[in-house]
């Protein structure tokens, strides 16, 4: 394993809950990414771009969005996999994967919430690697973290927004934390924050002339359970999600809690 984060960047993810590397993408490989998004966004007609859930997952997937296997081999790109492994250990699995694509103007906002709310992963553990595939500055709705808040790993009440206008439909209660805290994460490119499950994000509409996308890769430990019987948001998390049959890629390591099941949903070309 390559060491891809420095120690202080170590250090700030695990005080602050997120970081933004040094590291980057190679450039033609952000040009490439580029071209896919656009086909998946000309594929997905009838999916609102902030909405494509399980990108990676090639062909039609069970969440409704007809995906691209060059998400998949972004996710189990050995540098970002490496950057993941030195956060939260070596026995690491793929989990889910989606794109963010604000459009100009009328691009969703993504209410403050933490990730934890809608997932049935326990115990609650994931790295969510965003890497910008197009300019993504607070002009145009980038990530807004709240620093330090994943510290006491409290999952807080979160409220259902019945609301068109945003990617996700459960919100956190105003009074759970300072908004006057938060920190933009602007990202040009190819470049990537990495945030913990339990960390207090958003962001902004885009009502600016510039679309702003990102992809968000999940990761976690196998020390923890992908446990399909679970719906954590009962159908109110604003977003088309089948956990039943979501597939599970095991990168580095071993199945440590013994629970997870690598077979579900893979095609045979997949495996």
């Amino acid at each position: 394993m390559q060491s891809i984060l420095t120690k202080k960047e170590v250090t700030q993810y695990q005080q602050e809950g997120y970081v933004v590397p040094g590291f980057s993408l190679p450039q033609e490989m952000v040009h490439q990414l580029q071209i896919t998004l656009q086909q998946l966004i000309d594929a997905n007609p009838n999916v609102r771009p902030e909405k494509l859930v399980s990108a990676h997952i090639e062909g039609k997937n069970d969440d409704g969005v007809i995906g691209s296997k060059k998400f998949l081999e972004l996710a189990m790109y050995p540098p970002l996999v490496d950057m993941v492994s030195q956060l939260i250990g070596p026995n690491l699995a793929l989990w889910g994967c989606q794109i963010f694509c604000k459009p100009t103007e009328e691009g969703y906002a993504t209410p403050w919430h933490q990730d934890g709310q809608y997932w049935p992963i326990r115990p609650l553990a994931t790295c969510t690697v965003w890497v910008a595939i197009e300019p993504s500055l607070k002009s145009n709705g980038c990530l807004r973290v709240i620093p330090q808040s994943h510290q006491n790993k409290i999952l807080h009440p979160h409220l259902f927004e019945d609301k068109v206008e945003l990617t996700l439909n459960q919100s956190l209660q105003k009074d759970t934390f300072d908004s006057l805290k938060a920190v933009d994460l602007e990202l040009q490119p190819g470049q990537m924050s990495l945030h913990d499950v339990y960390m207090i994000h958003g962001a902004d509409a885009n009502t600016s002339h510039m679309r702003r996308t990102g992809v968000a890769i999940r990761y976690m430990p196998t020390t923890s359970h992908f446990d399909r019987t679970l719906h954590p948001a009962k159908g109110t998390s604003g977003l088309n999600l089948n956990f039943a049959t979501r597939p599970l890629w095991l990168l580095k390591g071993k199945d440590v809690c013994g629970l997870n099941d690598f077979t579900v949903g893979h095609q045979q070309k997949d495996l």
